[in-house]
């Protein structure tokens, strides 16, 4: 079966009436856990992007945490996880603003995670990688928005 491409999946969801629509998305929900979350974020999260973001950050705060930190290996091996499920997220929302929020949030937990951090250049690195991006990110926002990130990602030690 060759898959369709975007624009004739929109062509022919021009011509499906609502019901259709709605049994279409509920079938699609079904067979992917990433697809209901997205449809989560689209219907009960989107219009309150704030709270979205506060919600992430507490979710990876709580990764953290919850790290194996018995052996640097293991270590290393679930700050790629939490970053991998942080872009998950970032990939749901869409937004410059929110990419940049939690990206900095990640990378000041990435440096309070002592004594790894100090210890592994796989680490440092991962988190200057994200630096460098955020720094992309920031130059494309509104100048008011560039400054105030700025000042936060001044904060971080790299």
């Amino acid at each position: 079966m060759k898959t369709a491409s975007v624009k004739e999946l929109k062509d022919e969801l021009k011509y499906k009436d609502e019901k259709e629509l709605i049994n279409i998305v509920l079938r699609l929900s079904r067979f992917k856990k990433e697809n209901k979350e997205l449809l989560t974020y689209l219907l009960f999260e989107a219009h309150h992007e704030d709270d979205y973001v506060e919600s992430v950050k507490a979710k990876i705060d709580e990764q953290f945490l919850s790290v194996n930190t018995r052996n640097i290996y293991y270590a290393k091996k679930g700050i790629r996880k939490i970053l991998k499920e942080a872009k998950k997220f970032i990939r749901y929302s869409g937004n410059k603003e929110t990419e940049v929020a939690i990206l900095i949030h990640f990378c000041k937990l990435l440096q309070d995670f002592q004594p790894y951090y100090s210890q592994s250049k796989v680490l440092r690195d991962i988190c200057t990688r994200q630096i460098v991006l955020i720094k992309v990110r920031i130059s494309t926002l509104h100048e008011d928005l560039q400054y105030d990130f700025e000042q936060e990602l001044n904060m971080i030690d790299y």
